[in-house]
């Protein structure tokens, strides 16, 4: 039997993204538990090196000598003119990186990750980084990760 909603109370759906909870563990600050989940089971298997260690300028900063009309790039503040000024570098942080590896764990990405990860591929490929990428999404994906990296590692 179906349950009847209440026409008097308001119903409401979450919106926006999804945050993930911060979780410590081990003296690190871990932005998601899934990161927590990796970080034990590469320490587990003798794999873990580094978390949040590296950062990779996918695109440098330069100056933007034009003019432009704009609102700030969130969204918010007066329409006005905002050129001639400098453009910060885009970079990326994976969540744990190796001699070997990179991994980075995303539950759920948010609108610019996917245009960043295909930049961090290119930037691998450009600068001949020759390490395994690795993006679990789920407990048994951190687990098959580091089945991966150990079979490689035993070849």
């Amino acid at each position: 039997m179906a349950t009847k909603r209440n026409p008097f109370k308001k119903y409401s759906r979450k919106k926006g993204p999804v945050t993930a909870r911060k979780v410590v563990y081990d003296g690190i600050q871990f932005l998601s538990g899934l990161e927590k989940t990796m970080y034990i089971a590469l320490k587990t298997a003798g794999l873990f090196e580094k978390y949040e260690q590296e950062s990779f300028i996918l695109l440098e900063g330069f100056k933007f000598s034009s003019s432009v009309t704009e609102r700030q790039a969130n969204g918010k503040g007066d329409y006005k003119e905002r050129g001639n000024n400098k453009l910060q570098s885009i970079t990326y942080k994976p969540d744990f990186t190796g001699v070997d590896y990179i991994i980075e764990c995303k539950g759920r990405a948010n609108d610019s990750f996917p245009l960043r990860w295909k930049m961090f591929k290119k930037w691998l490929i450009d600068n001949n980084d020759t390490r395994y990428i690795y993006k679990p999404q789920t407990i048994k994906e951190v687990e098959e990760t580091v089945k991966l990296i150990l079979e490689r590692k035993n070849k």
